[in-house]
């Protein structure tokens, strides 16, 4: 599954629903025609009545919602997204170089912790094969402490790959995980945006009427905090990816020691990988701290945090279980295993 191709499948989503904006333009041009013959009407009015002279510049307000509202998506959604797009653009490549680093430090560290496990005997028939087949060979015959020793090796390097398997599917699922909670923010916020850009010039003929100014603020607001959920989302994904980085580089430095031998716990790094689960959910907060949203988005965000944080916590039970079966079964069979090696 390529993420990446989902996400650019949302934004041409996007781009594909903005015609719908031509449809309720005409629908918005009776509503702000009629709220600006009473808007300039009842500021006339009163004038006269008040034999005072007639300010024009405030009159012209509705005329300028209305050509915001013949020409929605180029005036209104152009403009805001043509500001806002390089923002995008910026924290996608961040994110995207982040990622490539990742994957050389991961290849690195991987080769070393392999070398690290093939410099010890006692390890090294574990991950290779041939030192495997080279210890068998040197056991062979019908000695019962060789046969005792031929079965321990098998049980130990049986409870190695056990171990590791769960290790690995664990991280997998955390990972996948990782990467769906990502995508289901970019898909709230494309919905959100597709819905904010077709009813935006209701919006804006709304504001034409008295009382109802404050409602293109509003929209301004929230349109903007819905765009910048991206590159909230990429910025938190970097942040993550560099934590990565840096732990990947402790264990690179630390397995470069000739000395040094791995213990192949990935705790850690699946800690993070929760750590940053629960995160990616707490964008739209973040987003609504840079252009207040409103409270309908406020109390939106406060939602989606309680069920993430729900979801994390139940992701963390399961993880710990697995973990804990997975190491418990692993560490008592390779523990016995491994003292009847040496005694035989």
């Amino acid at each position: 599954m390529n993420f990446e191709n989902l996400h650019q499948l949302l934004r041409e989503l996007y781009v594909d629903m903005l015609p719908l904006v031509a449809d309720m333009a005409g629908v918005a041009k009776g509503i702000a025609g009629l709220g600006a013959l009473f808007y300039i009407a009842y500021r006339v009015w009163s004038s006269l009545a008040q034999a005072q002279q007639i300010d024009v510049f405030p009159l012209l307000r509705p005329f300028a919602l209305g050509l915001c509202i013949m020409f929605f998506p180029t005036i209104v959604l152009g403009s805001i997204n043509g500001i806002l797009s390089p923002v995008v653009q910026g924290t996608g490549k961040l994110l995207e170089t982040q990622t490539l680093d990742m994957k050389q430090f991961r290849e690195q560290r991987d080769e070393l912790e392999r070398a690290a496990l093939l410099r010890d005997p006692e390890t090294a028939y574990l991950v290779s094969n041939e030192e495997f087949d080279k210890k068998l060979d040197e056991l062979s015959g019908l000695n019962p402490k060789h046969l005792v020793t031929m079965t321990s090796m098998y049980y130990e390097r049986g409870m190695y790959k056990m171990k590791k398997s769960i290790s690995d599917v664990f991280r997998s699922l955390l990972e996948l995980i990782f990467q769906a909670a990502g995508l289901i923010i970019d898909t709230i916020r494309t919905f959100f945006l597709i819905v904010l850009s077709i009813l935006g010039p209701i919006v804006f003929a709304l504001a034409v009427w008295d009382g109802l100014q404050q409602s293109l603020v509003t929209w301004l607001s929230r349109y903007i905090s819905t765009y910048l959920w991206l590159p909230v989302s990429d910025l938190f994904s970097s942040m993550m990816m560099r934590i990565q980085q840096l732990m990947m580089q402790k264990d690179i430095e630390a397995l470069q020691d000739p000395t040094f031998i791995p213990d192949m716990n990935n705790a850690v790094y699946i800690i993070f990988l929760l750590i940053g689960i629960i995160g990616f959910f707490t964008v739209p907060t973040v987003s609504g701290w840079i252009v207040e949203a409103g409270g309908g988005m406020g109390n939106y965000g406060k939602n989606i945090n309680q069920s993430s944080q729900k979801a994390g916590a139940l992701a963390g039970s399961g993880g710990k279980m697995a973990a804990g079966a997975g190491g418990s079964v692993a560490g008592n069979v390779g523990g016995r295993v491994k003292g009847a090696l040496k005694k035989g």
